[in-house]
């Protein structure tokens, strides 16, 4: 890389520091849950248009999307944008939107996952606008929802909007290295019927909960028996949600509802995780088994139905894309960087599980403190990935010449 062009980024980094760290502040500060990522969308796409985007807009599903450049390779930066809540307010020690900071470390819901992402993300590629190194490419920062339903709005990018990138680099957390993979996730549902009664009577009703107390211990015991691979680790199955139908607090319910939470390794498929949580029915049990249809629509009103069956992916090591996210880091900071995995499903598992369109992920944080009152993110990191940013494109295209 010619050393000119890199004193030049460093330089127009370090002189946009305070920008950068002023704009995830205030994205942190706007509330995204449940997806609703309009207020924040509109903010991002503000901060766009100043730093001189060719388009930037708002697609059907809702996401906020940027765009520079013609060029016969298409590159996409995603970073969703919408956050988990809050959860107990009385848990948090500070605002949980206006946040702290305390000892570089920004601490808001958000500041990991993934908001600490996006500044990067938007002036890294408007850097390498203004550096040449956007030569042959054309690129979109996408800011979308996630949190609901993980690659959902990739998705729909693809076959709504009609946008099929090459490549893409996922600004979820991975402690500044490169990550090339995570397990699959798949959504289970097991509901039993029975039948109401008065609970002063309950030898007149048939207790729909009851009945799926063998399926709640035969998941607990699964769990320890499955699969396991090399890179990506054990499969995983959990009950992450109970509910239940009856008429009253005094009456028998007659039915409930088990979701459980399917981690996917690789050899293991979509039809014998299935068929593992209905070998845990009793004979004769009036439970039904099944994977969930996602049909909700965004906040804009748009519907997008999809399973809920996101399948594992990985890029090998040596893959020009992964070798590419190395080098960059390397020509940045001068130590070579790992790579390795998340523990948690991101929206790769469309890019890359679903599509086959090549995905890394580089970004700052730790996944460690995702959703949890110690959302945070280091303030140094958030503005080096701007660095990697800008540089990435061109030391892709160097590498695919």
């Amino acid at each position: 890389m010619n050393p000119t062009i890199l004193s030049t980024l460093r330089t127009r980094v370090a002189a946009q520091r305070d920008p950068i760290i002023r704009f995830l502040r205030e994205i942190c500060a706007i509330p995204s849950m449940d997806s609703l990522i309009k207020d924040v969308g509109e903010r991002i796409g503000a901060e766009m248009r100043a730093l001189g985007y060719d388009e930037v807009r708002f697609d059907r599903m809702g996401n906020i999307v940027g765009h520079i450049g013609h060029g016969p390779r298409v590159l996409v930066y995603d970073s969703h944008v919408d956050t988990v809540g809050v959860g107990d307010p009385n848990a948090w020690q500070w605002d949980p939107f206006q946040g702290k900071v305390e000892n570089g470390i920004f601490y808001a819901r958000g500041a990991c996952d993934e908001k600490g992402s996006t500044p990067g993300m938007v002036y890294g590629l408007a850097l390498a606008r203004d550096l040449g190194l956007l030569d042959g490419w054309t690129v979109y920062y996408f800011g979308n929802m996630e949190e609901l339903r993980e690659g959902v709005a990739p998705n729909a990018f693809v076959e709504a909007e009609g946008i099929r990138p090459d490549f893409v680099v996922i600004g979820e957390p991975t402690k500044m290295q490169i990550y090339r993979g995570q397990k699959g996730r798949m959504e289970i549902v097991a509901v039993a019927r029975g039948r109401s009664a008065h609970a002063a009577s309950n030898w007149l009703g048939d207790n729909a909960i009851y009945k799926t107390l063998p399926v709640i211990s035969g998941v607990r015991d699964l769990d320890a028996r499955l699969k396991t691979h090399d890179f990506l680790g054990k499969g995983v199955i959990t009950v992450s949600k109970i509910e239940c139908r009856t008429p009253s607090v005094n009456a028998v319910p007659d039915e409930c509802t088990v979701h459980i939470d399917r981690r996917l390794t690789f050899g293991e498929t979509k039809e014998e995780a299935l068929a593992q949580v209905q070998a845990l029915v009793p004979p004769g049990a009036d439970i039904k088994v099944e994977m969930p249809f996602y049909n909700e629509p965004s906040y804009t009103g748009f519907f997008f139905p999809v399973d809920q069956y996101f399948p594992a992916w990985v890029l090998e090591e040596d893959h020009p894309m992964v070798q590419a996210g190395v080098r960059t880091s390397e020509t940045l900071w001068g130590q070579k960087p790992s790579t390795g995995k998340w523990n948690f499903s991101t929206n790769g598992i469309y890019w890359t599980g679903k599509a086959g369109i090549p995905s890394i992920g580089f970004a700052p944080g730790d996944e460690v403190h995702a959703h949890s009152v110690l959302d945070q993110v280091p303030l140094d990191d958030v503005v080096r990935s701007t660095e990697w940013y800008a540089l990435f494109p061109g030391v892709l295209a160097k590498g695919l010449s």
